[in-house]
């Protein structure tokens, strides 16, 4: 499986909304700004988001995209299907079954339980357990968290 730049950028902005979910919609900008992302290419991006159901958009000064589901329903292969298509291993098929000999069929086997192991793996991981880990990255490298608490 190969994850191209746009894939890439579908994950990093869709953890970036989940990161700042609570202040609303966010505009494109600003995610970009965070995350250096082109713009142009965010906002294609975030066409296949809106077609898939993953973001909804709000027009107007206050407007922007925003998740339309709890970030604990946006699993890594939904955002990754919505943008790059069925999940496959790249070169997974050698050719017909029936002539294939015995290695080549056992290498088929065996790239196709690769292939179930990183689907399961993208759809056991979910766009909290995400922010969690990039929350948890910014504090042990000892930079400040998305998060500012004030008392």
């Amino acid at each position: 499986m190969k994850l191209s730049n746009k894939g890439r950028y579908a994950i990093l902005a869709l953890v970036d909304l989940a990161i700042h979910r609570d202040q609303g919609a966010t505009q494109v900008r600003q995610i970009c700004g965070r995350e250096e992302i082109p713009p142009r290419f965010l906002e294609q991006v975030f066409q296949d988001l809106k077609r898939a159901g993953i973001v909804r958009s709000k027009r107007g000064p206050r407007g922007g995209y925003q998740l339309s589901r709890e970030p604990s329903d946006v699993r890594l292969g939904d955002i990754i299907r919505a943008i790059e298509g069925p999940l496959a291993m790249v070169n997974a098929s050698a050719g017909p079954v029936e002539d294939a000999s015995p290695s080549q069929l056992a290498m088929q086997a065996m790239l196709g339980e690769v292939a179930r192991r990183i689907d399961a793996c993208l759809d056991d991981t979910t766009l909290s357990d995400m922010v969690e880990r990039a929350e948890s990255m910014a504090v042990d490298s000892g930079r400040s968290s998305a998060y500012v608490y004030a008392i």
